[in-house]
């Protein structure tokens, strides 16, 4: 059995009584096995001293698209629909499998150094495979799936999917992926949105999702031209048509859910449905700011994602608890949103969204070692006196902050030093394979 104790740290554990520790946690194989002052290190294999670092568990990002992360600044001050099709479709078009698998594994470096141990990713439809590889070597505890179109106007040829096939080969992605890495790795399926997909696609992912009891990823409500095209092809809002036809369950969740009417929020809260808030996206493509106090005070079970690198354009789970607060604030006054609800929204918020509540989310014994230490010994984060550790984390911290993470048990970066990912072959290739890419187009 493998040991790692980490001593004297500042542990904010984000279990159900919000606890603040200092003292140690140990953790044995993938799990966290102990947590106190001054455990025993005498057996330990590594010992970690983080005297003066905060211990937090590792964010859970709960919408990414690492397809697109080789896609950063190509792609802005464009509203979502001409996005897509002028910029983002026919780029992830012109993708092949290095350019997928660099394309991750650039993204994967960025939220590893960044504190994101978790994510929930939406691929593109061709080279899913790829991503997949990334992901297991990069030891990021991830759920993906290929994404699913088979309907639209100006969709590139290469993403023109059959409905049949595109079933087909998410069935064969799943039942080689799903639980890989010792359940480190899961599968969703991830139509694209309604304005991409046939009802018949729907359909068939819902049967399936149920028949393999995996989860269903898509977007929904995050741009008013893209309700009015639902509206007009399907005879209804968005969530509503979802609902309609069988898909609205505990299993599916929902990026952005900016423009919802009150039934939507009914069907959300009653199905058990899912949502996933992405606030910088959301403000540079100019979508909208989600009503996310209001569905958090119905129950509504919210994570936090930064989405994709070239509508952001970062990765960055700090950023993104910065604008969760902040643009909540303008509207609702200063009290909403305060720091401790945002960084349990990063945290606990993007594992009930996962379904992952018992295994990661906060620091907890039997929970799985997916950790982050912060180095919060810098004059942005001073003074420390009498602080509060949640206000340090979220409006005063960074990336830069992040000095170690484990994932699994896994230390995969350490002293700001990355462990899985070689990071100047990932950016070397990163550039070539965008170079390539860019001549097919």
């Amino acid at each position: 059995m493998s040991s790692i104790l980490i001593r004297n740290a500042v542990v904010m554990t984000m279990n159900a009584a919000d606890d603040i520790v200092i003292g140690d946690v140990l953790v044995e194989d993938n799990k966290i096995a102990q947590i106190g002052p001054n455990i025993p290190g005498k057996e330990v294999e590594r010992v970690i001293d983080a005297g003066g670092k905060v211990l937090l568990p590792g964010f859970i990002q709960t919408h990414i698209h690492l397809c697109q992360t080789l896609f950063r600044g190509r792609a802005d001050d464009l509203e979502l629909i001409d996005w897509l099709r002028q910029r983002i479709w026919p780029l992830e078009a012109a993708h092949n499998e290095e350019s997928v698998y660099y394309s991750a594994l650039l993204g994967i470096g960025e939220l590893i150094r960044s504190g994101t141990t978790t994510i929930l990713d939406m691929e593109t439809v061709n080279h899913t495979e790829s991503a997949f590889q990334a992901i297991l070597e990069s030891g990021i505890r991830a759920v993906s799936g290929k994404v699913m179109m088979d309907y639209g106007t100006e969709v590139p040829v290469a993403l023109q999917e059959k409905t049949e096939q595109s079933l087909k080969e998410s069935v064969e992605l799943l039942e080689k992926w799903h639980g890989a890495a010792g359940g480190r790795i899961e599968y969703a399926f991830c139509p694209r949105f309604v304005v991409s997909c046939t009802e018949e696609l729907l359909i068939g992912v819902r049967d399936l999702s149920a028949q393999y009891g995996v989860k269903v990823h898509t977007h929904a409500s995050e741009n008013r031209e893209e309700i009015s095209i639902v509206e007009s092809e399907r005879g209804m809002r968005n969530v509503i048509y979802l609902d309609h036809i069988g898909l609205a369950r505990p299993n599916l969740i929902l990026a952005h859910s900016i423009w919802l009417d009150e039934e939507e929020k009914r069907i959300i809260r009653e199905r058990g449905v899912k949502v996933t808030h992405c606030p910088g996206s959301n403000l540079k493509l100019a979508s909208g700011v989600a009503e996310v106090p209001e569905l958090l005070e119905q129950g509504i079970p919210i994570g936090i994602g930064a989405d994709g690198a070239p509508c952001n354009n970062n990765l960055d789970m700090f950023q993104e608890m910065r604008l969760t607060a902040f643009i909540q604030k303008v509207k609702h006054g200063p009290t909403v949103m305060n720091a401790k609800t945002v960084l349990r929204m990063a945290t606990m918020g993007g594992a009930h969204v996962l379904g992952l509540e018992d295994q990661i989310g906060s620091i907890e014994i039997g929970k799985l070692a997916d950790l982050q230490l912060l180095d919060l010994e810098d004059f942005h984060v001073y003074p420390s006196f009498d602080a509060d550790w949640y206000s340090r984390v979220v409006y005063a911290a960074t990336r830069g902050d992040v000095d170690t993470v484990m994932i699994d048990g896994q230390i995969v970066m350490e002293s700001r030093i990355m462990k899985t990912v070689d990071k100047p072959l990932v950016l070397r290739e990163a550039d070539r394979t965008l170079k390539e890419l860019l001549a097919r187009l």
